[in-house]
């Protein structure tokens, strides 16, 4: 089993910084990508960025690009969001997730494991 650990998230002000972990452990190896997904209050779940585990290609929401940064630690079996210039339209809970091989990054249903969620709430 894999089993995926969101921190980081908490209130910030808008225009503020947040750096968002994934902890990836158990039976994860060989996988394909990781992402970060996020769900307001009343909205379906979207894409935020996605990373391919081997190479580190990127790819981001038009929403967050060149504000929010995807990144790994190989060694620590570790996913980062890093968050910039936080807007109010930013809260949500954020998750993690990862793709085995079904390489449709964007989409919810190449995610074959999600964590639990990190809460992100930010102020105007």
């Amino acid at each position: 089993q894999v089993q995926l650990v969101e921190s980081g998230g908490g209130l910030v002000q808008a225009g503020g910084s947040l750096r968002l972990s994934c902890a990836v452990s158990g039976r994860a190896f060989s996988y394909y990508a990781m992402g970060w997904f996020r769900q307001a209050p009343g909205k379906e779940r979207e894409f935020v960025a996605a990373i391919i585990w081997w190479g580190g290609s990127t790819a981001y929401a038009d929403s967050v690009k060149g504000r929010f940064t995807i990144s790994r630690d190989n060694a620590k079996n570790m996913v980062y969001l890093q968050m910039n210039n936080l807007k109010p339209e930013d809260t949500a809970v954020y998750y993690c997730a990862l793709d085995y091989g079904k390489m449709e990054v964007r989409s919810i249903t190449s995610y074959d494991y999600w964590g639990q969620g990190t809460q992100v709430t930010v102020s105007s």
